[in-house]
């Protein structure tokens, strides 16, 4: 199985003293967000955990302590987007976070790295130009520490909408344009660029549309097989194994306009005052009104791995 924790809030970034706790414990709980009674157990095996998937704004309070994660295989998503303060008040510098790449892709490997540039908006300060200068110079950086870069553009959710107002889609030429460049550039750095349930049509050379966490992209990370079983996804354009994921909406501190995952920053304030880093469960504690349930937890990978050069 893949055990996910990014796309409900960032782990990595603000709760990685809980995580290695849960490590160390060897399970965690998952309160259903939309069933608050009602939780699930993971047993955090490498038996039955093929990979640990992480999506993060920044790395850093993880990679001392990655050792202890030695007898797992991970892959790690790291944004890394050209915004300032006014739209990501609480992410580090970027030159930060890219120094943060650049160290953990030396720890574990490129093929275990990929770099999100997304959402992409644009306005009058973060132009299409801006964009397409930002992505080249970031792209140099990142150069040799990973092979892959995921691109989407902003999709204006309602909490989108009301905690970005006036964010308006990308246009269709806008798009072009951008992905175009995006392309050149990427050849230069050794990038594939996997656009997120984006049109088609934007698809060219080193662009493709196949899915940013999909079974292609995980087996070449740890060079072996998947046997996945066949589930309904979250979206039908979207091949990604999304599932499982251990994070709790609205618990984020990046402060990010664009997110989807947190109502208000009163609600996250709110719930991180809830945490309790010797806890199972992120936030809060266990009732004797919940019911935990045990996931069926199975192993997917499937024959002998390849011979490869996790370094390079």
């Amino acid at each position: 199985m893949i055990l996910n924790t990014g796309s409900r809030t960032d782990i990595p970034a603000y709760y990685s003293d809980w995580f290695y706790n849960r490590i160390k414990e060897g399970y965690v709980l998952v309160r259903n967000p939309y069933y608050p009674l009602q939780i699930t157990k993971y047993l955090l095996n490498p038996d039955v955990i093929d990979i640990m998937v992480f999506c993060t704004k920044n790395p850093l309070p993880m990679i001392d302590r990655i050792s202890l994660l030695s007898s797992f295989d991970t892959f790690w998503f790291v944004t890394i987007t050209p915004y300032g303060k006014d739209i990501e008040p609480y992410v580090p510098p970027k030159e930060q976070v890219v120094n943060s790449f650049c160290r953990l892709s030396a720890l574990i490997g490129s093929k275990r790295m990929s770099w999100r540039y997304d959402p992409i908006f644009i306005t009058d300060k973060y132009s299409v130009e801006y964009h397409i200068e930002q992505f080249g110079q970031m792209a140099a950086a990142l150069s040799g520490y990973t092979d892959q870069c995921v691109v989407s553009f902003i999709d204006l959710y309602e909490k989108t909408k009301r905690n970005f107002p006036g964010i308006r889609s990308v246009t269709d030429q806008e798009q072009e344009t951008l992905i175009a460049a995006f392309s050149k550039i990427a050849k230069e750095n050794g990038l594939q660029i996997h656009l997120c349930c984006e049109n088609a049509e934007l698809v060219r050379e080193n662009v493709d549309a196949d899915g940013c966490m999909s079974k292609a992209v995980l087996e070449k990370s740890f060079g072996g097989k998947l046997t996945v079983p066949k589930k309904k996804t979250a979206r039908s354009e979207c091949s990604c194994l999304l599932g499982a994921d251990i994070g709790a909406y609205n618990t984020c501190g990046h402060g990010c306009l664009y997110c989807y995952a947190n109502y208000d920053r009163e609600t996250v304030a709110r719930n991180q005052k809830m945490h309790n880093v010797s806890s199972p469960l992120l936030i809060g504690e266990v009732s004797e009104h919940d019911v935990i349930k045990l996931a069926e937890q199975k192993t997917w990978k499937n024959g002998q791995l390849d011979i490869f050069d996790f370094i390079g």
